[in-house]
């Protein structure tokens, strides 16, 4: 059996415009140490995340204690976001039509495709290991709905405000087998719009 535990980041900064470099904030950091603590007593083999800044320090701490160097793969990163691609409407429109993207955005067919290429690539390669990804809401909405259809637009705003957030998955080859919630960090969104909290 293959175990992966998906880790959302922690809480970043909000006003910092790039999104590739956003840190976490103070905050953020420090619930970064809850992961560690959640995965302590847990063996794990490799360790790859988004190569967005808020994914790798989310998870650097937990790696580091395992002696795991992170990889990065491109594929992993969230959603690229168009012209008022977080307004609540367009979170709608995105989940009622997997297909359909705001101006210059990503649709989330295609969100979907790249992280399940990455995860299978994963699994197929690292078969009965125990793995950890540093991951966003967007991208992994999109792997828990690959697997379970019954994962809609209620569920992706449900961990919208879980930062950190951890889920585990169990895999047998590459069917999900089992799953278990294992940190929920709640956190108030600061911004100016609550549609921009899946950043």
């Amino acid at each position: 059996m293959t175990t992966i535990y998906f880790v959302r980041h922690a809480q970043p900064d909000h006003d910092w415009e790039d999104d590739r470099t956003r840190p976490l904030n103070e905050e953020g950091m420090m619930d970064s140490e809850k992961v560690y603590e959640a995965l302590a007593e847990i063996k794990l083999d490799y360790a790859v995340s988004s190569p967005y800044r808020r994914s790798i320090d989310t998870v650097r701490r937990c790696a580091e204690s395992h002696d795991l160097k992170i990889a990065t793969d491109e594929r992993l990163r969230e959603r690229q976001k168009g012209l008022d691609g977080n307004e609540f409407g367009m979170f709608q429109k995105r989940w009622a039509d997997f297909n359909y993207h705001e101006d210059g955005g990503e649709s989330l067919q295609q969100v979907q495709k790249r992280n399940m290429e990455a995860l299978f690539e994963l699994l197929d390669g690292h078969a009965d290991e125990k793995i950890l990804i540093g991951t966003h809401g967007t991208a992994l909405s999109m792997i828990l709905n690959y697997f379970d259809r019954s994962y809609n637009c209620d569920s992706f705003l449900r961990i919208i405000d879980y930062m950190p957030y951890m889920i585990r998955l169990d895999f047998n080859g590459r069917e999900c087998i089992g799953k278990e919630e294992m940190l929920i960090i709640e956190k108030e969104f600061k911004g100016n719009n609550r549609a921009d909290k899946n950043r």
